[in-house]
């Protein structure tokens, strides 16, 4: 069975993996995997230069602020971008031996239809939560955090479209609604 763990950036998605994985479950993670792939596929690089242009990589190292201005510049970017990276990342899951993924935007992306999902897990947080969590984590404004949420599906629409929801708003405990989920999927 193949679960997606997915949730808006600040949600907590990381966070819940580390109890995923004190259970013994390994999570493919594929921001970071995509972040490998460019670094290391020539392919990849090669098409994000022809794409972007020259300053994306600068000695061979991915300049994610070049990057993420072209990505802010329109959806056609984003799209032009996922077209290159989904399908490098869809490949390597498929053939990591791993039976979970996290993906921040699997259904922004198209990413559930590149390749089989079973169930969809959608981690949740308010709105202010995960503002405080991406200001705090990368050391930017509320107004960019803002920025890149408006950049991803709503969370009610993740969660909607998601068979399982974990609530990570600092408050529930989060143990028992692991053990819960792990119960819920061998069903």
């Amino acid at each position: 069975m193949i679960i997606a763990l997915t949730g808006g950036i600040g949600s907590g998605k990381s966070y819940v993996c580390r109890f995923l994985a004190e259970r013994g479950i390994s999570v493919y993670d594929c921001d970071a995997h995509a972040k490998e792939l460019m670094r290391t596929a020539q392919p990849l690089q090669e098409q994000l230069l022809a794409l972007v242009g020259d300053d994306v990589f600068r000695d061979g190292v991915l300049q994610k602020s070049v990057l993420a201005a072209y990505l802010l510049q329109s959806e056609a970017h984003v799209q032009a971008v996922n077209a290159i990276i989904h399908p490098a990342v869809a490949y390597d899951f498929e053939h990591s031996g791993e039976s979970w993924l996290e993906s921040a935007i699997l259904f922004d992306s198209g990413f559930d239809k590149r390749t089989h999902i079973d169930k969809v897990v959608c981690v949740t947080a308010p709105i202010e939560e995960r503002i405080r969590r991406v200001m705090a984590r990368d050391g930017i404004s509320r107004e960019k955090s803002l920025e890149w949420m408006a950049c991803q599906l709503p969370q009610e629409e993740v969660l909607r479209r998601s068979d399982y929801e974990i609530v990570n708003d600092g408050i529930q405990a989060l143990a028992p609604q692991v053990d819960h989920l792990l119960s819920f999927i061998s069903e």
